[in-house]
């Protein structure tokens, strides 16, 4: 199922206070991997995780790493960046 989101920008939510925005180049069992990302800590920001998301697909991804690796136990949801609504 994940094939179809693979070399896509994605949004993924973990369970954690962050969100990470980036291209899904691998997965496995075990992890995602999303190169030129964006892992951001929402603690960091008066945002909401909403906003933050919206506003990244319509500026564009603020890459803060060249790899991460995000472990498959954490994510709550993954979507296109091309998918999010800002109504």
């Amino acid at each position: 199922m994940l094939d179809e989101f693979l070399e896509s920008k994605v949004v993924v939510d973990l369970v954690s206070p962050y969100v990470c925005l980036g291209k899904l180049t691998r997965y496995d069992e075990h992890y995602l991997e999303l190169k030129n990302a964006d892992f951001h800590d929402l603690r960091d920001t008066d945002t909401t995780r909403e906003l933050y998301v919206a506003d990244s697909a319509a500026t564009g991804i603020k890459r803060n790493r060249k790899r991460v690796l995000i472990r498959r136990t954490e994510v709550v949801a993954i979507s296109r960046i091309e998918d999010v609504v800002d109504e």
